[in-house]
């Protein structure tokens, strides 16, 4: 069986994370400009405890799915929430369980 490897993103990953966050806009019927993709990616990078992060994930060496994410603080709880932005696993890979490992992560 395969295994998911799923890590942080590194400033090598920039291709296939414009692939599959591209597929993750057109499955919801989103386009955004070119200043969205490079501010988003920078954001990814960006220190600082309020910023957005990502992970991606993989099943044979091959980028599979992706998952944006970010803490926040609440009125409800001393310690930051983790808000899941964004969540997508490549339509040929879904059922394989690319999603609850990004979950998971």
């Amino acid at each position: 069986m395969s295994e998911i490897i799923v890590r942080p993103l590194a400033q090598s990953d920039h291709a296939d994370w414009r692939r599959l966050w591209t597929d993750y806009l057109t499955f919801y019927e989103t386009k955004l400009p070119e200043e969205v993709y490079a501010v988003t990616w920078k954001r990814l990078f960006t220190p600082g405890e309020f910023e957005p992060k990502g992970f991606i994930a993989t099943l044979d060496g091959k980028a599979v799915g992706l998952t944006h994410f970010l803490y926040h603080r609440s009125g409800w709880s001393e310690k930051n929430n983790c808000y899941l932005q964004d969540l997508f696993a490549d339509p040929d890979v879904r059922g394989k369980g690319i999603g609850a490992a990004l979950i998971n992560a």
